[in-house]
C-alpha cells in the first residue's frame, strides 16, 4: 500500500533541504557561472546520480552500519573535506577566460561526463547528505515502509535534486548574469573557491 503523507512529509522535508545553500549548491552555481547552462545541468544530473546512491546504501542497510561507526562515518567525511578542497583550490588559481554572451558558448568548458562526474562527487561525498539520509531512513521512513512506497520516494528525491539545481543552473545563466559574471570573474572564481574551502573546513571540525 501506498502511505500518500509519508512521501508528501518526505518530499517536503528533502526540499527544504536541496535548497538550503550546501556544497551543491555552490558546486552548481560556479559550474554553471563558470562554464555554460548545459555543464550546469549536467552537474545536477550527477547530484541526482549521487542521491541514487545515498538511497541504495540507506535501503541495504547500510546505513545502520554508518551510524554506529564513527570510523566508517570518517571516512566519509573527510573524503568529502578533501574534495571540497581540492574543488576550492583549483577555483582559486582558475585563470579568467571570456564568456560568448551571444551564443551561451564558454570558450573553455568541460564534458558532459565531467560535469556529471564533479555533481556525483560532490554530491555522495557530502556528510552533510549522508547525515540527512541516515536520519531519513532511519526516523522516518520505517522498516514496514512498502515497496511501492520507497520506490515513488526514491524517485522523487532523484528528480527533486536533478531538477531544482538544473532550475538553478538555468536561472544564473541568463543574459543578464552571465554579463556581471564576466565583469567579475576573476573575483567571483575567488569567491567560489574560498566559499568551498571554507564549507570543506566546517565540516571537518565539526
Amino acid at each position: 500500500m501506498t502511505d500518500f503523507s509519508l512521501i508528501a512529509s518526505v518530499t517536503l522535508i528533502h526540499l527544504l533541504a536541496v535548497i538550503s545553500p550546501g556544497p551543491d549548491f555552490f558546486m552548481a552555481i560556479k559550474n554553471s557561472l563558470t562554464y555554460s547552462r548545459k555543464t550546469g545541468i549536467f552537474t545536477a544530473l550527477g547530484f541526482g546520480l549521487g542521491i541514487a546512491v545515498h538511497i541504495f546504501y540507506s535501503l541495504a542497510g547500510l546505513a545502520l552500519i554508518i551510524s554506529k561507526s564513527i570510523v566508517i562515518f570518517n571516512v566519509i567525511k573527510y573524503l568529502g573535506v578533501a574534495y571540497l578542497l581540492y574543488l576550492g583550490v583549483k577555483s582559486l588559481i582558475s585563470s579568467s577566460s571570456d564568456i560568448k554572451i551571444e551564443n551561451q558558448v564558454h570558450i573553455k568548458d568541460i564534458s558532459p561526463f565531467k560535469a556529471i562526474g564533479q555533481g556525483f562527487l560532490t554530491n555522495v561525498l557530502n556528510p552533510k547528505a549522508t547525515l540527512f539520509f541516515l536520519s531519513l531512513f532511519t526516523l522516518i521512513i520505517s522498516p514496514q515502509t512498502s515497496t511501492t512506497t520507497l520506490i515513488i520516494i526514491s524517485f522523487i528525491l532523484i528528480i527533486n535534486t536533478a531538477l531544482w539545481f538544473s532550475l538553478v543552473a538555468i536561472f544564473l545563466t541568463q543574459k543578464r548574469m552571465r554579463v556581471l559574471y564576466n565583469r567579475y570573474q576573476k573575483y567571483l572564481n575567488k569567491l567560489f573557491g574560498g566559499v568551498l574551502i571554507a564549507l570543506g573546513l566546517k565540516i571537518a571540525f565539526d
